[in-house]
């Protein structure tokens, strides 16, 4: 049996990580894709529900779900997939704590008696179908910018961290964060207003 070094293991493109595990079945494999992707996974989860605990959990919940779920899908790009499946985890999660039945995956039912128990009016929902359309351009601007600029963007927004704290976890100097921001923020402007436009 061959033992697989760390350092190799970095070496993968996502995607051969994927096909290797799916072939081995070794945790290692899922083990460095979770190294990767935390933090963009923590960042989507904490937009969609808000709540810092919440947010942890379900990213483990989706790592460790993983694990099952590889082997079943044909993954052509692993990131976005990946940011797919986060989205839709936190999207049933919201759905099922406001009374919402999932029945597909694109097309969902309201129970009537949900809304009296709950205290749900359409006012209510058509609010949540608009925030949710907002939050997709959202994330589809983020994901338009070039990978520095998303990495900074997704720790000072969602993660809440300060400049210094992205430099050390990032290894970009003060200068090239604050840069990445800056730049990353009028990218997503623009992006967003040709969307809206």
């Amino acid at each position: 049996m061959l033992f697989i070094r760390s350092k190799s293991i970095k070496k993968f493109t996502d995607e051969e990580l994927v096909e290797r595990y799916v072939n081995s079945r070794k945790n290692s494999y899922v083990a460095e894709l979770f190294n990767r992707y935390t933090v963009m996974v923590y960042g989507v989860c904490i937009k969609y529900l808000k709540d810092e605990d919440e947010s942890k959990d379900a990213t483990m919940q989706i790592f460790e779900k993983l694990i099952t779920d590889l082997p079943k899908h044909t993954i052509r790009t692993f990131r976005p997939w990946l940011h797919m499946v986060t989205r839709n985890h936190c999207l049933m999660k919201l759905r099922k704590e406001a009374g919402i039945i999932n029945i597909s995956t694109d097309d969902y039912v309201l129970e009537s008696e949900d809304f009296v128990e709950n205290g749900i009016d359409m006012h209510h929902i058509t609010e949540a179908h608009e925030k949710e359309a907002k939050y997709v351009k959202l994330e589809q601007a983020v994901e338009s910018l070039t990978d520095e600029q998303r990495k900074c963007i997704e720790l000072f927004y969602y993660q809440k961290k300060c400049y210094d704290e992205i430099v050390e976890i990032t290894g970009y100097s003060y200068k090239q964060v604050k840069s990445y921001i800056q730049n990353g923020k009028r990218n997503l402007r623009i992006s967003l207003n040709n969307t809206n436009g």
